[in-house]
C-alpha cells in the first residue's frame, strides 16, 4: 500500500506539470495573456516550462523523485503567490489555482512519504 501511495503521489503532479507544458510552449493564448499579465512574456513562460518539465520527469523517477517534489513546491508555491497577487481565482484562473494547489499538496505528499 505505502508502494502504491507514493507512486500515486508521484503521478498526480507530475501528470498535471506535464500537460500543461503544451499551452505554454506552444505560445496559446490564454498563456501567452497570463504571463503579460505578470510582465513575465515569453521568457517567464519559457523558463517556468523548462522547470516545470525538470520537476515533471523528476517526479515519475525514483531516485530523483524528492527533488522534482521539491521543485515542483517551489514552482507552485512561487504560482499561487501569483493568483493571489496579480492574477485572482476567476474563471480559468481559478481552473490554474487549484492545479497548482494539488501539485503542492501531492509533492508535499512525496517530500513527507521519502522522509518517512
Amino acid at each position: 500500500m505505502k508502494k502504491f501511495l507514493f507512486v500515486a503521489l508521484r503521478v498526480v503532479p507530475a501528470i498535471i506539470l506535464l500537460q500543461t507544458l503544451l499551452f505554454k510552449f506552444t505560445g496559446a493564448e490564454q498563456s501567452v495573456e497570463l504571463f503579460r499579465q505578470l510582465g513575465a512574456e515569453p521568457a517567464g513562460r519559457y523558463i517556468s516550462g523548462v522547470l516545470e518539465l525538470i520537476a515533471g520527469i523528476f517526479l515519475l523517477m525514483p531516485t530523483k523523485a524528492i527533488k522534482g517534489a521539491y521543485l515542483a513546491v517551489v514552482l507552485m508555491i512561487g504560482a499561487l503567490g501569483a493568483h493571489v497577487m496579480t492574477l485572482g481565482f476567476e474563471g480559468m484562473n481559478g481552473q490554474l489555482a487549484v492545479m497548482a494547489t494539488i501539485v503542492l499538496l501531492t509533492s508535499v505528499g512525496v517530500i513527507y512519504t521519502h522522509k518517512k
